[in-house]
Formats: C-alpha cells, sequence, structure tokens
C-alpha cells in the first residue's frame, strides 16, 4: 500500500546504494519504520493512561476561584480556558494528562500553582519538579508569596539536592506522613528514600528534562498521579499533537496585558561600540543584561564570539564598578546555581553566558538580551532566550548582532525583528532551517530520529499517523498475535526513551 521496499534491502543498500534512486528508496522505508514506531510507542502510553482510573477524586472549590479574583492582574483568556480544562481533568473519571505550550512569560504558572491549590484542597499532596535547583527556589518563594497574599496556609518544603542529609530525613518524613502538602523541588523528587502520602498532582516544568520512568517512580502506593507539563518551547500544532500524541494540549498563546512588547534590533558587528554604551546607560538607571556568546571557549577554525575572551574584553570596557561575570554549561551546578543567585539579586549588572540560561530565572530587573553571532542560533532558540528579559515593568530590548549576508540569514533576522509570537516563529523557523536544527534535540527533549527529519518528512509522518491510528483501533496496546513482533520492536526502540 505504502510502495516500501523490503527491511533487509533497505537496511543494506542505506549503507551501499548503487545509485541515488536506490538510496532514496532504503531511505523511504526505514523512516516510515522510525515514525511508525515512535507514534505507536506514544499511543500506546495514552491508551494506558486514559485506561488509568483517577484514584484521587477531585471537586472545584471555592478557593481557587477566589484566588483568581483576587490577583492583582486579571488572567488572559486562554489562562482561563487552560485553569477550565485542567479543572475538568481532574475532577474526572481518568487520569489527566496534559501538556500546557505557553510562550515565555505568557502566565503558566500561575496555572500550575492553581492546579496544586486545588489537589491540596481536596486534600492530598501535590508537587512541582523543576530542571535547577535555582528555578525550583525560585517556584517556592513565588508559591509561599502567592500564600501569603492570599492567606492560604499549606506546609510547602524545597527538596532539592544540596539539602543535608539531616534535612533531607526530615523532609522525606514530612512528605511521607502527609504532613508536607506542596513538594517543591528538583530531580530530589522521585529518589528512591521519597515516599509520597498521597501524591494526587505532579507538575513538571520544562517537560523535555523528565523521562517515563520517573513519572512512574512518583505512583503513591501504586496510583500513578495526573500529571501537568509544562512548556515553553513553541512547537507547530501540527506537530505538537503527533509528538505530544499521549498529553492532551492547552495552548496559552497571549500575553498578560501589563507586558511592555520587547523592542528588537537587528545589527551587525559594526554597531558593537553603540551596543556598548546602550547598555551601559541601562545599567547605570539600575538594569541588568544578558549577553549571548555561542561558545564557552576560542576553538580552532570557527570564528565565533566565546564567553570566556568576550568577559576578559567587556571588563576593560566598562567602568571598574559595574559587575560583570560569566555562565556556560561546564561549570559545576554549584557554581552555575550561585551565579545565577548573584544575578537575580542584583549584585552582578552584565552576565555573559552560553544558552545555558535559556532555561531560566525570572529576573523582572533584566532589561537587555544581546546575541552574539545569532546567525549561528535556530528562531526558536533566539526566541527562547529573547524571553529571559521583558519580565518586569520596564521597556525591555533585544539586540541581535550578526555575520555573513546570506539570504537565509537576513530572512531569519527578519522573521525576529518582524514578530514577538513563538509559534508564528516556529513555524518560519521549521520552514526555513528544518527541525533537526530548529528542535535542537538535546535542548527540546523531542524524539531524536537517526535517520528521519520531522520537517523534511512531515508528509511521511502524517501518513504513518494515519497507520498507526487505525493498528491502534484494532488492537489498542498492541496484544494480538500479529502484533507481537511490532509490540517488541516498540519497546525496544522507544518505551524508555519517550519524554513525558
Amino acid at each position: 500500500r505504502y510502495q516500501l521496499a523490503d527491511i533487509n534491502y533497505a537496511l543494506r543498500t542505506i549503507h551501499f546504494p548503487l545509485s541515488m534512486e536506490e538510496l532514496l528508496v532504503s531511505r523511504k522505508r526505514l523512516v516510515f519504520d522510525e515514525f511508525l514506531m515512535f507514534i505507536l510507542s506514544v499511543q500506546m502510553l495514552k491508551n494506558r493512561s486514559e485506561e488509568t482510573p483517577n484514584c484521587f477524586p477531585i471537586h472545584k472549590t471555592w478557593t481557587t476561584e477566589q484566588i483568581i479574583e483576587n490577583l492583582p492582574y486579571s488572567l488572559t483568556g486562554a489562562q482561563l480556558n487552560t485553569w477550565h480544562e485542567i479543572e475538568r481533568d481532574m475532577s474526572g473519571q481518568a487520569l489527566m494528562s496534559r501538556l500546557i505550550q505557553g510562550d515565555v512569560g505568557s502566565g503558566k504558572t500561575i496555572i500550575a500553582f492553581l492546579s496544586m491549590i486545588l489537589a491540596c484542597e481536596n486534600g492530598y499532596q501535590a508537587a512541582l519538579m523543576a530542571p535547577t535547583e535555582v528555578l525550583a527556589r525560585q517556584h517556592y518563594e513565588d508559591f509561599l508569596k502567592l500564600q501569603e497574599a492570599q492567606g492560604l496556609n499549606f506546609r510547602t518544603v524545597l527538596l532539592t539536592g544540596s539539602n543535608t542529609a539531616r534535612e533531607k530525613r526530615e523532609l522525606y518524613q514530612l512528605i511521607s506522613s502527609g504532613e508536607a502538602q506542596i513538594i517543591i523541588g528538583t530531580h530530589a523528587l522521585i529518589q528512591e528514600k521519597v515516599e509520597y502520602h498521597s501524591l494526587a498532582l505532579v507538575v513538571t516544568d520544562e517537560q523535555h528534562r523528565f523521562g517515563v520512568r520517573q513519572r512512574e517512580a512518583l505512583a503513591t502506593r501504586g496510583n500513578p498521579p495526573n500529571i501537568l507539563v509544562m512548556s515553553a518551547t513553541p512547537i507547530p500544532r501540527t506537530l505538537a499533537i503527533i509528538l505530544y500524541g499521549d498529553l492532551d494540549i492547552s495552548v496559552i498563546d497571549e500575553l498578560p496585558a501589563k507586558r511592555l512588547p520587547i523592542k528588537n534590533c537587528v545589527v551587525s558587528t559594526s554597531y558593537r561600540p553603540k551596543a556598548y554604551s546602550f547598555i551601559q546607560r541601562q545599567v547605570q538607571e539600575g538594569r541588568q543584561a544578558y549577553i549571548i556568546c555561542p561558545m564557552v571557549e576560542e576553538s580552532e577554525g570557527l570564528d565565533a564570539e566565546n564567553v570566556l575572551d568576550y568577559t576578559r574584553k567587556l571588563k576593560e570596557v566598562f567602568p571598574s564598578d559595574i559587575a560583570i561575570s560569566f555562565l556556560h554549561g561546564k561549570m559545576k551546578p554549584k557554581e552555575k546555581d550561585e551565579i545565577m543567585e548573584r544575578f537575580k539579586n542584583g549584585e552582578i549588572q552584565i552576565l555573559i553566558a552560553t544558552t545555558v540560561i535559556e532555561v531560566g530565572v525570572n529576573v523582572p530587573n533584566a532589561s537587555i538580551m544581546v546575541v552574539e553571532n545569532a546567525e549561528r542560533f535556530g528562531l526558536a532558540q533566539l526566541h527562547q532566550l529573547r524571553g529571559r528579559v521583558g519580565r518586569g515593568e520596564y521597556q525591555s530590548y533585544c539586540i541581535l548582532k550578526y555575520e555573513g549576508n546570506s539570504e537565509t540569514i537576513r530572512q531569519r533576522m527578519k522573521v525576529m525583528c518582524d514578530t514577538n509570537d513563538g509559534f508564528i516563529i516556529s513555524e518560519k523557523d521549521l520552514e526555513l532551517r528544518g527541525s533537526g536544527d530548529f528542535f535542537g534535540t538535546e535542548q527540546h527533549g523531542l524524539p531524536e530520529f537517526k535517520i528521519a527529519n520531522l520537517f523534511e518528512d512531515i508528509a511521511v509522518l502524517k501518513k504513518v499517523q494515519k497507520l498507526a491510528l487505525k493498528i491502534m483501533e484494532d488492537d489498542p496496546l498492541l496484544e494480538k498475535e500479529k502484533n507481537k513482533k511490532l509490540n517488541e520492536l516498540v519497546k525496544e526502540k522507544f518505551s524508555s526513551k519517550i519524554e513525558i
């Protein structure tokens, strides 16, 4: 039906093709297989979770309505729609598995907090898992502020790797007895020693950091919790529906009313002196700046800015009373957290970093984002970086410096200048670069295919999705004899890797 080559022929010929035609015929078969295994495994996961009853009966409560009314700002229409979807899911018969896709700064966190409060008001526990300690601590402090402002009194704890052994023992006790109702932390939340009393909801921030096995580790005495995933990676809708087939998707596509749109500026490197004097003026007015370089240190044959040399250079350019520091992925986690904490507290005015700050902390006082060699980054990544500023009341600016004058570079820079909408940018980026570059798999946890390309092969992906749904309708968990081999292949290839 799909004019596919025999698998043995395809495996042999992909390595030793005698012509371009043979290569393409082989590739077509292997791409088809790879997509099919992936979509089947995602669907199996969905079928399993749909069959799993919700062991935590939840009723809507007035507390969440009062909080929404008393917030110092109004929720946007998109936030309210998402909240109602979550309320409906959590009070339903089946477990919730929902992804909130929202641009950076669109207000996903308050929706997550409301969901956690709903679980606790019903007498259960709720956990929020963040990818870094700095981010976990920020969520913890924000939740305590919300509690205080709203007159709530849930026992809230913070559990991270840097807790001392004694602190951990005390926290484990509070969690297993049910005294701790809101548990916020990092991977430490899923260590074997943590036992939950009645965990009804797990929120994961930036979903790509957590896999299926970790989700299973959070089951309370065999009862799996409701899952809410927050992602700021804007994925084109068509792809999101296929890639996150096991999750229901809510999209928050409006920015809060108070936010001033970020002003964008795309310049060549000759504008550097002007950019420096602009940064200096902003810093002297009390603001802070990020400067992003593509590399940590100098590399032979690559003419691009690097963090270490750039920091030395800037210290010579700016007055000595401006505190400049750097941050990159090769530093120890403790060092990174310390630098981020100092930047957040305003002790560092200019932070020179790699994209390690892409999944980052909320610093409302940071108003400038400069990206050196912007042509080396995917548009979606540039958009994520730009989202680190514009989080406070001040006008924010994003300065993209690029080298080269090819038509593609110009087009890509124009997209960044023309719109601040992550979903428009992701569609455009997919069109201009292809998914490999766009997604940066390691950052965003999207499936890393060996041979398929999500952009070039999207037509095949759509065909495969139809076939996978047909197979699943007939045999939801691939248990029939005729699907035995398929089931084995799916488990072998993808089960442990699917991110959730």
